[in-house]
């Protein structure tokens, strides 16, 4: 099978992780061999491996969606490919990509990696840091996205960011494509399409950091 990094990704990716990686990172693949049912599964492993051999500290760790149901729903997945990220102690760092984390969603997947390696070290305003710690309830950040569209890693990565600082936040990757269903039922027809707590409420846009969390915080308030 031919690899899907090039030459120079790989030279790009060692000299980085080497420079930014700072401890041991597992990321867990949830998938299926069933074609019929995960078309994409395949493909989003051989990503993984490939990402695994640049780094030494970085592990990926292969689950049969459904086989193992008490991981499954230990993680609450709901969909297939699915990816969990976990740091070097096991903590859960409650984000999610469902689909190939392919296009400019790789770049997402990278800086998640080194976030993680790094125990959920991430940039965010003072204000935003002290919105996170009045949360008192589950906030789901789905992130409807295309790997053709420059704009939605960074409304993926402003969800991202929140959950690895907020135990009441989960920041997920939605490859819209895959996913045609889900797509279907949110009226996803721009991205980055963010759905708040499975219809609560929505946005659609890379908003800028504060803007994001005043659109989260107005479902938060609006209950």
């Amino acid at each position: 099978m031919a690899a899907l990094l090039s030459e120079e990704d790989r030279k790009y990716l060692i000299d980085l992780f080497h420079k930014e990686l700072k401890s041991e990172v597992k990321i867990l693949l949830f998938k299926s061999d069933n074609k019929d049912e995960c078309q994409y599964c395949g493909v989003t492993q051989q990503i993984l491996e490939e990402l695994a051999e640049v780094n030494e500290k970085i592990s990926v760790e292969i689950h049969d969606f459904n086989e193992e149901r008490e991981l499954v729903e230990k993680y609450k997945l709901e969909m297939m490919p699915a990816i969990v990220m976990l740091d070097a102690q096991g903590n859960d760092m409650r984000i999610r990509f469902y689909g190939v984390p392919s296009g400019y969603e790789f770049s997402t997947l990278i800086e998640d990696v080194i976030a993680t390696s790094k125990g959920g070290e991430v940039e965010l305003s003072p204000t935003t840091l002290e919105t996170l710690k009045n949360l008192d309830r589950p906030i789901k950040l789905q992130v409807f996205v295309t790997p053709t569209c420059p704009y939605c890693p960074k409304a993926v990565s402003m969800a991202q960011k929140l959950a690895m600082k907020s135990p009441f936040v989960q920041g997920e990757m939605v490859e819209a494509n895959e996913f045609p269903e889900l797509s279907m039922k949110y009226n996803v027809s721009s991205v980055p399409h963010i759905i708040i707590n499975e219809g609560e409420g929505e946005f659609v846009g890379a908003l800028p950091e504060d803007a994001f969390v005043e659109q989260i915080m107005s479902v938060v308030k609006g209950v």
